[in-house]
């Protein structure tokens, strides 16, 4: 049996608003192979984004109800450091806002994420290899044209692209995207998951990048290899994406 690459094992959350505990995630359970391609589905409120923080080690489950394991580790057992080590190196975040770099072209916001990863120091030894790298994302991203230009003159679907790019720098093993066509228009996020697409197909089967993404459209689920659904902070349903090969 395959032992997946990342899972949220019977977690809770709860946030408090003034005086009120809110519930968000209620023993929901999630599984992702290595290579998968897994959107979780859900309307608004539903805790898509909270289980996705949750994976991605930016918050903690309710103390003692459920945990992260990565690899095989419980997130909530590493250090401090060995948990910035986990969002650095070994998980790519991608959301709606694109949060790029405005004084800095396409090319430098792709490899700042590598600068936060290695240190100046290690980035200045690696910066020819990891320049070719980011050129070869923004290739496949059809974004070669644009390496000197800045933020401000690309458009919305360009820039999450860079972003996308920016995420994969340091080679991650998991991907997590959190409604990465939220802010775009119809064609445009289609544009973005052919654009992911091309990125998976460039390797092997067994080598394919894993991805987490998070989206309230079944339109953009069906591009993934499996569906799981929330509903109300729990896991109601799972299944083969209409889309899957």
């Amino acid at each position: 049996m395959t032992t997946p690459i990342l899972q949220a094992k019977n977690v809770h959350k709860t946030y408090r608003l003034g005086r009120v505990d809110v519930p968000v995630l209620r023993d929901a359970s999630i599984a992702v192979n290595r290579a998968e391609w897994v959107a979780i589905l859900g309307a608004s409120g539903s805790g898509k984004s909270t289980l996705m923080h949750l994976l991605g080690g930016l918050d903690r489950p309710d103390t003692g109800k459920g945990s992260i394991v990565f690899e095989g580790r419980d997130l909530a057992k590493m250090s401090a450091r060995e948990l910035d080590q986990y969002r650095a190196r070994s998980v790519g975040f991608v959301f709606q806002s694109y949060h790029l770099l405005p004084e800095l072209t396409v090319l430098e916001n792709v490899l700042s994420g590598a600068m936060v990863r290695h240190g100046r120091i290690g980035y200045t030894a690696r910066k020819s290899a990891l320049c070719e790298r980011g050129e070869g994302l923004l290739g496949v991203m059809g974004l070669s044209h644009r390496l000197s230009h800045r933020p401000v003159e690309l458009s919305g679907g360009e820039r999450q692209r860079v972003a996308i790019a920016r995420s994969l720098i340091n080679q991650p093993s998991v991907l997590l995207a959190d409604e990465p066509t939220g802010n775009l228009d119809t064609k445009t996020g289609e544009a973005i998951l052919d654009a992911i697409e091309r990125l998976r197909e460039r390797d092997g089967a067994e080598d394919r990048q894993t991805i987490v993404m998070v989206t309230h459209s079944r339109d953009v689920a069906r591009r993934a290899d499996r569906l799981v659904e929330l509903v109300d902070g729990r896991v109601r349903s799972e299944g083969v994406a209409a889309g899957a090969s």
